[in-house]
């Protein structure tokens, strides 16, 4: 008799039912595509703020405590270096436990030489040569190709020309600044010359950071070769995916050794920047890896907030869908209650009248929850292509927490109408008052 009663009344008022179930289903699609894209956006846009530059310095001990007790580093004078990294060394980057999420890294050798046009002629005494990766690519002991260089790591740089090749040994680039300032131009052959090293070299682009355009960037052999320093670097710069910053992420960053086993093993094996940083060093001899701070902060800040963004919606959306349930619930309910006043006046309670039209509700909610879910899956992948050309990966997390709010949205949105239901009056209903 129950769900003879239940069917009668989702066929007799099937119009406002589909109703029902379409604005369930509006609000979940929503909410389903949202909450996908939350719990998969971390890696999305951690990769698109990659393409901004490093978040990890790699230096030498000797040069990190010189910075960390006197404030000096070598950018700023170029005499303070008297300790290198091993170049040697850097594919060993890429084997760490979180290898997978080193995006781009370079090293880099700084270097001071007499620029001069291709007659000999003296363009700048102290020119500064930044040496480096230009384009490289790598083959790991576990057989993976790896392709990084500074071309990945300033890939918004604007050119006259292009990015040199792995393979032009010859090829610098120099700022925008310091090419109006001596009047070279793509294609042009110069010369570093410095402590008896000459080098030819030629102009394959011109580019502007916005930031120091007056320098070049070379290969990094020709810096080594400048300052006899072959094998040698400076310092590093890393590009990593990385989790935002925790308590335990942060207890760590000051001291690793207070952690205990557990939280030991849960730090090191999450990809927090601290605990990539760790590794790092790891692998480096006689090294040390520093989170640029203000860069994994700013990346944990605006992941947060998009995240927060998402979920706001998702409420909102879900608001939404209550609202309009509470509409479409009440009008089915003063549509039948001459219906509802005869089952009260032959002995019915209130929760038994209650129990119908929840189970009426939440049969219609649910269907369209699962409707809803549906496309939200395909709205999910439609903002994936859109925003982050690539797909999103469907996250088993979202479909509990989806169901519950469904439910709830379902149940509060009936809720004035249940309040209605409960002040009928069967002997006034069915006098037609």
């Amino acid at each position: 008799m129950f769900w003879r009663m239940i069917k009668g009344t989702v066929f007799r008022q099937r119009d406002k039912m589909f109703m029902i179930a379409f604005t369930v289903a509006l609000g979940a699609s929503l909410t389903t595509a949202m909450i996908n894209v939350m719990f998969g956006v971390g890696d999305k846009v951690n990769a698109e703020l990659k393409t901004y530059g490093a978040n990890i310095r790699v230096m030498p001990q000797e040069a990190s405590l010189l910075d960390d007790i006197y404030g000096i580093d070598k950018g700023e004078d170029d005499s303070v270096a008297t300790a290198y990294l091993e170049e040697s060394e850097l594919p060993l980057i890429k084997s760490i436990f979180w290898g997978f999420n080193i995006k781009d890294y370079a090293p880099f050798l700084s270097a001071r030489a007499e620029l001069r046009d291709a007659s000999g002629k003296a363009l700048v005494e102290n020119c500064r040569v930044n040496g480096t990766w230009l384009s490289k690519s790598m083959k790991l002991s576990s057989g993976e190709e790896v392709y990084t260089g500074l071309k990945s790591m300033r890939n918004w740089w604007q050119l006259e020309g292009d990015w040199p090749t792995e393979d032009e040994s010859d090829a610098i680039m120099i700022g925008s600044e310091l090419a109006e300032r001596t009047g070279l131009s793509v294609g042009d052959e110069v010369e570093l010359y410095e402590h008896g090293t000459a080098e030819k070299l030629r102009v394959k682009s011109i580019f502007h950071s916005g930031d120091d355009d007056d320098v070049i960037y070379a290969p990094l052999s020709v810096s080594q070769k400048l300052l006899g320093l072959e094998g040698k670097v400076e310092h590093i710069e890393v590009s990593a995916l990385t989790t935002p910053d925790n308590d335990l992420a942060r207890k760590a960053a000051q001291n690793p050794k207070s952690l205990t086993i557990k939280e030991w093993e849960a730090w090191y094996c999450t990809a927090y920047v601290s605990s990539i940083s760790y590794q790092i060093q790891e692998v480096i001899t006689n090294s040390v890896a520093k989170p640029l701070r203000q860069v994994a902060e700013s990346e944990g800040a605006i992941l947060n907030k998009t995240q927060t963004l998402m979920l706001l919606i998702s409420l909102l959306s879900l608001l939404g869908s209550a609202l309009g349930i509470s509409n479409l619930v009440t009008a089915s309910v003063m549509e039948r209650s001459s219906e509802i006043g005869l089952m009260k006046a032959i002995g019915a309670q209130n929760a038994s009248v209650v129990w119908v039209i929840l189970c009426e509700i939440m049969l219609t909610g649910l269907l369209g929850g699962i409707v809803g879910y549906l496309v939200g899956l395909g709205f999910t992948q439609i903002i994936g292509y859109g925003v982050f050309g690539s797909a999103i990966p469907f996250s088993p997390h979202a479909i509990p927490m989806i169901t519950f709010m469904v439910i709830l949205v379902t149940i509060l949105g009936s809720l004035p109408a249940i309040r209605y239901l409960l002040s009928l009056k069967p002997a006034e209903v069915l006098h037609g008052r």
